[in-house]
């Protein structure tokens, strides 16, 4: 880093961790770690592509920049 870092230069991924430890990690049984990657795999791409955001007008994220970026 090439400055001092404060606390808000993680808030978004610090928001997500949260996010993906409440809402998935918390509320399963993992066997294996490679049944964890897979996992988390599964949960990022629901979290990007069919997660509905309020604030996002009722769309997806993907759908809500791809719909950002045709206008």
């Amino acid at each position: 880093m090439s400055r001092k870092g404060n606390c808000y230069d993680n808030a978004a991924m610090e928001s997500f961790f949260g996010t993906l430890k409440s809402e998935f990690f918390y509320l399963n049984k993992f066997n294996s770690l490679d049944e964890l990657e897979a996992g988390i795999e599964g949960y990022i791409h629901y979290y990007n592509h069919s997660r509905i955001g309020l604030k996002l007008s009722g769309l997806s994220p993907v759908e809500y920049r791809t719909q950002a970026r045709r206008a």
